[in-house]
């Protein structure tokens, strides 16, 4: 015997929402999904980063490839060297709200709040004060499916997708459950492999925007 799965229906999952259309918004799902109705989902809020030299540097050392992970804000970092030294030398980050992230040193990998990279020495040394801007652009704002491995912003569950949408071809518009609602948790549909503490901690993260899974 042929045995069928019946998907949810659009807004199965769903307890209970505010009046109107409060709780949902029309949101855009990113090219090359294609989800279910109840799908958790994450916010892509941040994009790829790159740097600049100050104008005044002394130093010619170059800035090598950065990696934007989990914990990356968009916005202008501050690389500063504090300890100038032959062939070296050490330097502080600051992220884009002013606070120290982290230490590093030239032609050492470095890696902290969200950010990973390497400054090169270069043919003239650094000077105390000779500075970077390493600018993390904002993400699309897109939507797609939650998972705390991911680290442009949808590492973050924010949204449940009220029906199923087919992205594989292009990004799609589609309604999704983002506030004031209480959600069935076993009806949610989470990512392949998702285990017990990722659910958990993806319910956490709804529960901030006021999503609560029951």
């Amino acid at each position: 015997m042929t045995t069928f799965t019946e998907n949810l229906h659009a807004g199965n999952f769903i307890a209970s929402e505010a009046n109107g259309t409060r709780s949902r918004e029309t949101v855009t799902i990113l090219s090359g999904q294609d989800l279910r109705a109840g799908a958790v989902l994450g916010k892509v809020t941040v994009g790829t980063a790159s740097a600049q030299a100050g104008a005044g540097n002394t130093g010619n050392g170059t800035m090598g490839a950065i990696t934007v992970g989990a914990g990356a804000k968009p916005g202008d970092y501050l690389l500063t060297i504090i300890e100038p030294a032959t062939n070296a030398g050490a330097f502080t980050v600051e992220d884009p709200d002013g606070v120290t992230i982290g230490t590093g040193d030239v032609a050492s990998a470095f890696s902290a709040g969200g950010l990973a990279f390497t400054l090169a020495d270069g043919g003239t040394d650094f000077a105390a004060g000779d500075t970077f801007t390493i600018t993390v652009a904002a993400g699309s704002g897109k939507y797609k499916e939650y998972d705390p491995e991911n680290a442009d912003g949808s590492q973050t569950a924010v949204a449940v997708l009220f029906d199923a949408a087919d992205a594989t071809g292009g990004d799609v518009d589609a309604v999704a459950i983002v506030r004031d609602a209480e959600v069935t948790a076993d009806a949610l549909v989470w990512f392949d492999g998702a285990d017990a503490d990722e659910k958990a901690t993806g319910k956490a993260d709804l529960a901030l925007v006021g999503i609560i899974a029951r």
